[in-house]
């Protein structure tokens, strides 16, 4: 799945991520997916990409928060990214909310 835009780097980095998640036990599909996108978001933090979302450009990087929760299990979304969604949707007293609560608010 390689972009043509992509650099020889990214095609590296593509195919690093997408065998360690099929070492890991993903499906080959799944293992592609998650790859690309995190590669994606890489160039979009980068300034590689022509576009890219507040999401790609603000949130931590991929490196950093598979660090952060590697050993948790799946973590979910940051407290922030929840607190921008709450934002969003316009829920009241969100500021004081922990991560389980703004995870309850949003509805997810």
């Amino acid at each position: 799945m390689p972009q043509q835009q992509w650099s020889k780097k990214r095609e590296r980095q593509y195919e690093h991520i997408k065998e360690g998640l099929e070492d890991r036990g993903r499906s080959e599909d799944v293992a592609e997916e998650i790859a690309a996108r995190t590669v994606n978001k890489e160039r979009a933090r980068h300034g590689e990409a022509k576009q890219s979302s507040r999401t790609s450009t603000d949130d931590i990087s991929s490196g950093r928060r598979g660090g952060l929760r590697s050993h948790q299990g799946s973590g979910g979304r940051t407290r922030d990214q929840l607190y921008e969604e709450a934002r969003r949707k316009g829920i009241k007293g969100r500021s004081k909310m922990n991560k389980a609560q703004l995870e309850k608010a949003v509805g997810r």
